[in-house]
């Protein structure tokens, strides 16, 4: 069922590129490699992959630089591997784009599951709809329209290029307006599992998020509303 997906997967230990390549496959998914970041950066710039696996400290090129590079033109969810458990590795991993993030030793079994769960509600994922429906998934506001059916960010008639995980935190505080949520609460919706309190995740995210609305509209980014002591709203009230 997964035969038409492809994955990028990269890290600098044979062993580990082996040991991911067999489990992938097992469930069908097609599979390129690269043992360096540089060779990685081409291959993820000339070929349009479905999710790419991407280990933080690799010759050449390091993850975070491929990471940055990649997203300056493509949205293409990227999974972090590393043996760096630090905080502000992770955080440094969000700033530039990365979608998800695995700590090694990890559990093969664990990344097909992460792998699954991010294709799932990846931009990169075909959308089937039934010409005949007239029910449309779409979030309209005044300066910002979210058409999911589409997966398409549309901000004063010019559409904005998200990662997945920034769409998907637009599209929840969207789908409940001038609802304020915790970071705690948006970590679990969004990311579907703790990361260990990590809660500056959700502020790079929001970070990033205003700063791709603001080159449309500064009043689609002033949408995101800062809660200060809570969390995070979007807001409405004033449209």
């Amino acid at each position: 069922m997964d035969q038409n997906i492809k994955i990028l997967i990269v890290d600098d230990e044979d062993r580990i590129r082996r040991l991911l390549k067999m489990y992938l496959e097992r469930d069908g998914y097609l599979i390129d490699e690269a043992d360096n970041g540089e060779d990685a950066l081409e291959l993820a710039l000339k070929n349009d992959y479905s999710l790419i696996l991407l280990d933080l400290m690799m010759p050449k090129i390091d993850g975070i630089e491929v990471c940055r590079e990649l997203r300056k033109v493509k949205t293409t969810p990227v999974i972090m591997l590393t043996a760096k458990g630090e905080e502000t590795n992770r955080v440094q991993g969000f700033e530039v784009g990365t979608d998800d993030y695995i700590i090694k030793p990890f559990s093969p079994r664990e990344v097909v599951l992460r792998v699954k769960a991010l294709l799932r509600r990846s931009s990169n994922m075909p959308v089937f709809t039934s010409d005949n429906s007239s029910a449309k998934d779409v979030v309209v506001f005044t300066h910002l329209t979210i058409d999911n059916d589409a997966h398409k960010v549309i901000v004063e008639g010019e559409e904005v290029s998200l990662t997945p995980k920034e769409y998907e935190l637009l599209l929840f505080l969207a789908k409940s307006p001038d609802k304020v949520f915790d970071r705690e609460t948006l970590l679990k919706s969004v990311w579907q599992y703790d990361f260990f309190g990590d809660l500056r995740t959700v502020d790079t995210h929001v970070k990033r998020l205003r700063e791709k609305l603001s080159k449309c509209s500064e009043d689609a980014a002033k949408m995101i509303v800062t809660v200060w002591g809570v969390g995070y709203k979007f807001e409405v009230g004033q449209e």
